[in-house]
């Protein structure tokens, strides 16, 4: 009775990791947070990760050779980016310079306060623990992690993470972000770390959160195609 005891922990664990029953229903659980409150997702993944056994750096957690450094990489990095895409990538593919879902936001003080919040916590940390190191490491174990495998991960996150950004950002949303997942989802597959690519997303939704409360999105939009 008690070594039948014993092992129900790391059957437990075993299971979490698994495909099996258990496995699968954790990984509807915990996709399916965001559906109740964002972040909920990013919070489930962490305890998975505690309960599964599962070291957390295979979902990305590894502690940063300079936190200050790789922040202001990340947030310079992540905000050109989003110029880039907004000045000259979104105009080829003819979307609208104004973001509607969020136009609101212009001079809105009130919503600037809670769009700072959303970006950095929700979508800096808990995006990419989701959709880059939580679907990475399932993918991983479940196709590998060579060359090939890492490319299909790429490519089927980003496939994924655009999806997501559908209903409240529409079409061009879902472009913008395929663009994005592809961009943090290579960087992460190269480098096996999440901070980075958290700082990068956060610059990049900082910078669309300022242009947006400015009313710059129309001037940014025809910096290159007037």
């Amino acid at each position: 009775m008690a070594r039948a005891a014993a092992s129900r922990p790391g059957d437990l664990r075993a299971s979490l990791r698994g495909f099996g029953p258990l496995g699968l229903l954790a990984i509807v659980v915990i996709l399916s947070g965001n559906f109740l409150f964002p972040p909920l997702s990013a919070v489930l993944v962490l305890f998975w990760a505690r309960w599964s056994g599962t070291p957390w750096r295979e979902i990305g957690y590894v502690r940063p050779r300079s936190w200050i450094g790789e922040l202001a990489a990340g947030l310079i990095l992540g905000g050109l980016f989003k110029l880039a895409m907004k000045a000259v990538v979104m105009p080829l593919l003819g979307a609208d310079p104004i973001n509607r879902a969020y136009h609101a936001l212009v001079g809105n003080t009130q919503m600037l306060a809670w769009m700072l919040l959303i970006v950095t916590i929700n979508a800096g940390i808990g995006e990419e623990t989701v959709f880059r190191g939580y679907m990475f490491e399932r993918l991983g174990k479940l196709i590998g992690r060579n060359v090939p495998a890492k490319v299909a991960a790429v490519v089927l996150t980003s496939a994924v993470f655009a999806l997501a950004h559908l209903p409240d950002q529409g079409v061009a949303g879902t472009e913008q972000a395929t663009f994005t997942g592809l961009a943090f989802g290579g960087v992460f597959a190269r480098t096996g770390r999440l901070y980075p690519v958290m700082c990068a997303h956060a610059g990049f939704d900082l910078v669309a959160v300022a242009i947006i409360y400015l009313d710059l999105e129309s001037r940014v939009a025809h910096l290159v195609f007037c």
